[in-house]
């Protein structure tokens, strides 16, 4: 399936991708594009739209398109750690900062990333690793808090 949202990606448009690729579609395709190309786009490509505003996967409230996505799959009811993950999400991509110890930092990493990525794909590619160890610390997390 293709998945389109808005180009020059920071944290919830990164954090999506790597969500849906590795947890509702493997064979996922992502477009990145000008905010104004995004509904038109996906009207085109047959594509599902995030974390732009006025659509299902996108922020509602205090929550940002990660906890959409999260949602709609009921990937907080399966993994305990997605949950953590997701808050640390919501807290780097809304003005929320101190949601979590680590959300500050994300922003800053997720930041940083788009400044040296030659496009979003790049981007994509070099901030998975850093949703993979955030994922792992949250699954490590939870296992020794009881």
């Amino acid at each position: 399936m293709k998945w389109v949202t808005r180009e020059h990606a920071k944290v919830d448009r990164i954090a999506c991708p790597w969500l849906i690729k590795n947890f509702v579609d493997e064979d996922a395709e992502f477009l990145f594009v000008s905010p104004e190309e995004v509904m038109e786009t996906a009207r085109k490509q047959n594509a599902i739209p995030f974390d732009v505003p006025n659509i299902e996967l996108g922020h509602h409230g205090e929550e940002c398109s990660f906890d959409a996505i999260v949602k709609k799959y009921g990937l907080d009811k399966k993994d305990r750690a997605l949950a953590e993950v997701a808050k640390i999400v919501r807290g780097a991509d809304t003005p929320n900062r101190t949601l979590t110890p680590q959300s500050e930092g994300l922003l800053a990493i997720a930041y940083g990333f788009s400044m040296n990525a030659k496009d979003d794909y790049d981007n994509m590619s070099k901030q998975f690793h850093v949703y993979d160890a955030l994922y792992s610390f949250c699954k490590w997390k939870l296992q020794h808090s009881n």
